[in-house]
């Protein structure tokens, strides 16, 4: 009896686990690791001391607020029915009856509470720059979903990602590497970012019918179908556009000569390797019908803008 009792308790358990992970989403935080790397690397390769402490930090923060903002998105979008049954993406803790919204509430406000504390060493370290940064990414966080007019339902959620797991996430690490910033991490925050903001874009597509049904109007919402195709394709192939200016703006490159090929900085170019995967991911997301393969396809677009930031790492380094 005391065994089945420990099974049936170590089950609970297991499940309550399992229940917690689905509502961090860990399979797309990657979208706040890879920025920081890649924003430090950036610094480390022109020549700074590696800070680990403010990277560490930084690190730490950025996946904290990306935990509470989908924490929060998991309770606040069933409060407002926007996660019904029918829905097509990957079942939600609250609206599963697993988690109950106010504990979620709860968890999410202890992130970004976890991410103020680590931000009060980076404001030490950074100074106010990091601190008007560091309150618009909770503010925003908080805003995706929370408040009058949430960011998600008026169409502002890919601007909202590509601000903060781009712009705000490579050039603030960059900056607490180097209390400075360059062109070099402005390009590089934009290519990340736009590829984060194309995960969103997915999202949206796939729930384009139920989230007008409840009046999110997402940028999908107002695109439409055909729309939304066009904008994923556009932020998809823009990054490997902007590898071009990123390389002639290499302080190592010379701007008179083009024999890049057979110089050391051909390297810069690595991440052109991962183009036939972004080009896989258009045809499919403008092939496939709309269901479950589009959670696949997310996810995939995340392991995109991850190995890109890999490589734009790896190209700094070799």
């Amino acid at each position: 009896m005391q065994h089945m009792k420990h099974s049936a308790a170590d089950k609970t358990f297991l499940m309550s686990l399992q229940a917690w992970l689905l509502a961090a989403r860990p399979k797309t935080l990657s979208i706040s690791v890879i920025p920081v790397l890649t924003g430090s690397a950036l610094a480390w390769q022109q020549g700074w001391e590696p800070l680990w402490w403010p990277f560490l930090a930084a690190l730490l923060a950025a996946i904290l607020i990306q935990i509470g903002t989908n924490l929060h998105n998991d309770a606040a979008d069933f409060a407002r029915g926007a996660d019904t049954p029918d829905r097509l993406g990957p079942a939600r803790a609250v609206a599963s009856g697993w988690l109950s919204g106010a504990a979620v509430e709860r968890a999410a406000l202890g992130c970004f509470g976890l991410a103020l504390a680590c931000g009060v060493y980076l404001v030490w370290h950074g100074g106010w720059p990091i601190l008007l940064l560091g309150l618009a990414a909770l503010a925003s966080g908080w805003a995706y979903t929370g408040g009058p007019r949430p960011l998600a339902y008026t169409g502002l959620g890919e601007v909202f990602v590509w601000l903060f797991f781009g712009l705000a996430a490579v050039m603030g690490s960059f900056y607490l590497q180097t209390l400075s910033l360059s062109w070099m991490s402005f390009v590089v925050a934009n290519m990340l970012g736009l590829l984060a903001a194309a995960v969103i874009v997915v999202n949206n597509y796939r729930d384009l019918e139920g989230d007008a049904r409840v009046g999110k109007r997402t940028l999908a919402v107002r695109l439409g179908r055909a729309g939304s195709r066009i904008e994923y394709a556009l932020l998809l192939l823009i990054p490997y556009v902007l590898l071009f200016p990123y390389f002639w703006l290499s302080p190592y490159t010379s701007l008179a000569r083009l024999d890049f090929l057979v110089s050391p900085q051909w390297r810069l170019l690595l991440p052109l390797l991962s183009l036939p995967l972004a080009l896989g991911l258009i045809w499919r997301f403008a092939r496939e019908p709309v269901g479950p393969v589009f959670n696949r396809i997310l996810a995939q677009t995340a392991l995109l803008q991850f190995v890109f930031g890999l490589l734009v790492c790896l190209g700094l380094w070799i």
